[in-house]
């Protein structure tokens, strides 16, 4: 019996590198999914394919870090962390189809790991939170990516016009109502088309320094630093470390911030506040580009109330809030900026929130 599940994309509004802090982000699910075939069998292995790859690939039920490499890692990783979670993984055929745009900043592999580990489950009840836990497993151990849990978490627990208030200590997730078309304001995505590489060296070389702090500062995680205020950052010996730190703590209170914007629809102080995170991130986290910076602030002077880099950084997309009647102009003039600066031709489309992972049906 074949089954169908779909996961999607995430466009993450503010909160970023907080996860693995033990902070808080506010992310929104994205229309744009991954969608899983799965007809199990008798065999001994899942054969894959996919519709952005070229053949399949043969996975041994008996998978292991290290087997697999490549795209299909993150399928077999999939079924190496519910295997070692003592869920079982029968053999079939699987059929991967995707419009989430990979390498964007958008949370493609969290879509194909939610979406795989739900056609593995059919019928089975996880808990989302465990779900999330065990996709994020396949990522970390088996692939080698030092993600947080928000991209599965955002892809699980998605719902139309609200985006999710994630505390991740807790792990505990909040719908916070976003409905920006309803005000006149539409949030852009900007595709920088420059990808960026989270399995690379800088991501989990910010994560060494945000570990560094916290034990340097005796506490398990700058989480614990968060209402001690900046002040708790004095005396540190690296001042490269004291930035990482600090990007992470103004970052968390403009989460809190930006969702009381909201419950107010004060968008032009949410904008304020996705261009003050995305000077943290250039300047104290260190994880934009040249190109990311010029989509973000030519959006700002084109007329956008606010706009920042979303995603783990080095590459991908940049999101705005702009009023719904400035749209063309904005994405227009930025399309003519990058353009004349050299840079590939950016993709910008309008995005809302949407539902989370689910079973396809018909």
């Amino acid at each position: 019996m074949m089954v169908t599940y779909a996961a999607p994309g995430r466009i993450n509004l503010i909160g970023e590198h907080t996860d693995y802090n033990l902070g808080w982000a506010l992310p929104i699910a994205l229309p744009q999914r991954v969608v899983v075939q799965y007809r199990p069998d008798d065999s001994d292995s899942i054969t894959v394919r996919s519709d952005r790859e070229s053949g399949q690939v043969d996975i041994p039920l008996g998978t292991a870090p290290g087997d697999i490499t490549g795209w299909a890692a993150y399928i077999a990783g999939v079924m190496w962390s519910l295997r070692t979670a003592g869920h079982p993984v029968t053999g079939g055929a699987m059929t991967i189809t995707s419009d989430v745009e990979m390498g964007s900043g958008l949370a493609s592999s969290a879509a194909v790991e939610c979406a795989v580990l739900a056609a593995l489950t059919n019928g089975q009840s996880i808990d989302r939170v465990e779900q999330a836990r065990i996709a994020q497993r396949a990522e970390n151990t088996y692939v080698g990516a030092p993600t947080g849990l928000m991209d599965q978490l955002a892809s699980l627990f998605g719902q139309p016009q609200h985006a999710m208030l994630i505390d991740f200590r807790d792990l505990t997730v909040k719908p916070v109502p976003f409905d920006p078309d309803s005000a006149g304001i539409s949030l852009l995505v900007m595709n920088s088309r420059a990808a960026h590489r989270h399995a690379g060296g800088e991501y989990a070389s910010r994560r060494a320094s945000c570990e560094r702090v916290a034990a340097a500062l005796q506490v398990d995680s700058l989480r614990e630093l968060q209402y001690r205020g900046l002040a708790a950052l004095d005396g540190l010996a690296d001042p490269e470390d004291t930035r990482r730190a600090r990007h992470i703590l103004t970052e968390n209170q403009r989460v809190f911030d930006f969702v009381a914007a909201l419950e107010v629809s004060d968008y032009a102080k949410a904008g304020e506040i996705l261009t003050a995170s995305h000077a943290s991130m250039r300047d104290d986290f260190e994880i934009t580009t040249p190109h990311i910076d010029l989509i973000a602030d030519t959006a700002v002077r084109a007329g956008a109330l606010g706009a920042r880099m979303t995603g783990g950084g080095f590459g991908g997309c940049v999101i705005a809030l702009v009023p719904t009647d400035l749209a063309d102009t904005v994405g227009g003039t930025v399309r003519d900026v990058v353009t004349g600066a050299g840079y590939p031709e950016p993709t910008i489309a309008p995005a809302r929130a949407a539902i989370g992972a689910e079973q396809v049906r018909g």
